[in-house]
């Protein structure tokens, strides 16, 4: 009897149908859960922030992201797309997932061997002998990560997204409380790598003990063969997007060192950190609604230009309140050691302008199942970003933030040209709708910064940067409203926030 009703408990994780009955609610409900969690992340985070930068120097930070490209390329296919096969098939069983979860483990482990094998390799291109170690102990993560891939994709499956949020906070607090512990006693970049072992276990045993479901052995005609090809395509379109992401700290670590390193990808990581909070609540909510209106072409489009309006308008001046204040936002979250990323800060301003609607692109492929020519998009803007980097790197940081910052201005728009063709969207229509927010934001950013040389207030740099953002916000919305017809669109941006945490009928 106890055989029979495990079987049956377990297949609680295979069938959705029970979700189908109250999809909406549940879309709604997860979409509040979502924001919450990564409002509580970004808290934790920059009170991490704050207190290890105090208690760690950039080269602790720079010897650690050195590793990051090796781990984060592995990483971005080790499970080769499985979770979003279990995830997106419409009818799976206990076989099929079982004979997954050996194949993420048998790869996961592998690609630990193979890490673990090039050590060696990585310490010798940084010619930094403290790398090998380092890459032995954090290679242990993909085995650990290879446990749980299943189990999560099975809670994703089953829109379990309160239980995910506590996982993901948990594991989270674990992971600064170590980071925390061993800096404060002097253990330097082993803190970092600490973190990370702790946090994989802790994330791990978190997903086995909230998700009941046991693998059984794996079947060899199982039926996952779509569900294989389906994980390739995926992994492909991961590896051109991460290259292109991370080209920049492994030139800049190869040529320059952990010093310069930790000082740039500090200065890149602050920079996106607001904006990602705000951008990937909104898309999970937008791409849903907008794949359900891709046969209503003016809904369709009325829809996208409105979510666009609601990212910018607040992601803009965000951007912009950080360009004007930068050395203070650096000072009071890192300290007077990082104050050398400040100039490198505000180089990246230009392409973190641009990445608070980089997903005005990725919402047309996707929802319009068009990913062949986001892959092909991808390629072309890769290449770019390479030789962007490749040429600047020789003349230093600041060299490659400008240079990336440039290259991003330039490549925005025929990226969203060659996106538009054979939709509805126009390209004017879409600079017609950034239109107030860059303007109100970089006319704010230009204002602040004028009455900060005008003044030069000598004050605590907390008082400071408070009235800054009081400032900046009331250039910001005078601006908006004296734009044409800037009233009426900040009043619909106050309706369409509801609008936005709906998935429409």
């Amino acid at each position: 009897m106890k055989k029979i009703s495990s079987k049956v408990n377990q297949q609680q994780y295979f069938n959705t149908d029970h979700l189908k009955s109250d999809l909406k609610g549940r879309s709604v409900r997860g979409g509040a859960i979502t924001i919450a969690t990564q409002a509580t992340r970004f808290v934790l985070q920059m009170a991490a922030l704050v207190v290890s930068a105090r208690l760690l120097t950039p080269e602790d930070y720079g010897i650690v992201g050195m590793t990051a490209i090796l781990f984060g390329f592995v990483g971005s296919f080790k499970d080769l797309g499985l979770m979003g096969a279990t995830i997106q098939k419409t009818e799976i069983n206990h076989k099929q997932v079982s004979t997954l979860f050996w194949i993420n483990l048998a790869i996961s482990s592998m690609f630990s061997l193979v890490v673990a094998g090039l050590a060696p390799l990585l310490a010798w291109f940084y010619n930094e002998p403290r790398l090998i170690a380092i890459t032995l102990v954090m290679a242990t993560n993909f085995i650990i990560t290879g446990l749980s891939v299943q189990h999560y994709a099975l809670l994703l499956r089953q829109m379990q997204f309160s239980v995910l949020g506590k996982i993901d906070i948990i594991t989270m607090l674990v992971g600064i409380l170590t980071t925390i512990i061993f800096a404060w006693y002097g253990f330097g970049y082993w803190a970092l790598v600490f973190m990370q072992v702790t946090t994989t276990v802790t994330n791990s045993a978190a997903a086995w003990i909230v998700c009941r479901w046991r693998p059984g052995r794996p079947i060899r005609n199982s039926g996952i063969r779509s569900m294989l090809a389906f994980g390739r395509n995926l992994s492909g379109f991961r590896l051109v997007d991460f290259f292109t992401r991370n080209l920049d700290n492994v030139l800049i670590g190869r040529y320059w060192g952990p010093q310069e390193l930790g000082l740039y990808a500090k200065a890149y990581q602050i920079l996106l950190l607001p904006i990602q909070q705000i951008s990937n609540p909104i898309n999970s909510v937008a791409l849903s609604a907008l794949s359900s209106l891709q046969n209503e072409p003016e809904k369709y489009r009325r829809y996208y230009y409105k979510a666009i309006l609601l990212i910018t308008t607040i992601g803009m001046p965000i951007v912009g309140f950080m360009f004007a204040s930068a050395d203070k936002v650096i000072l009071l979250m890192l300290g007077q050691q990082w104050l050398g990323a400040v100039s490198i800060f505000r180089f990246l301003m230009p392409a973190a302008f641009i990445g608070t609607f980089n997903v005005a692109t990725a919402w047309v492929y996707e929802s319009l199942g068009r990913t062949d020519r986001q892959f092909r998009a991808g390629i072309v803007t890769s290449s770019i970003s390479v030789i962007t980097f490749m040429i600047s790197v020789r003349w230093g940081v600041i060299a490659v933030a400008a240079a990336f910052g440039l290259s991003q201005l330039i490549v925005i728009f025929p990226r969203v040209v060659y996106c538009y063709k054979g939709t509805s969207l126009r390209l004017i229509d879409l600079l017609t709708t950034l239109s107030r927010p860059a303007l109100a934001s970089i006319g704010a950013a230009v204002g602040m910064i004028g009455i900060n040389y005008l003044l030069e207030p000598d004050l605590n740099v907390i008082i400071s940067l408070v009235i800054d953002l009081v400032l900046y916000t009331l250039l910001y919305l005078g601006i908006w409203i004296v734009l044409p017809d800037g009233r009426h669109t900040l009043f619909e941006i106050l309706q369409m926030t509801k609008t936005l945490r709906k998935k429409p009928k």
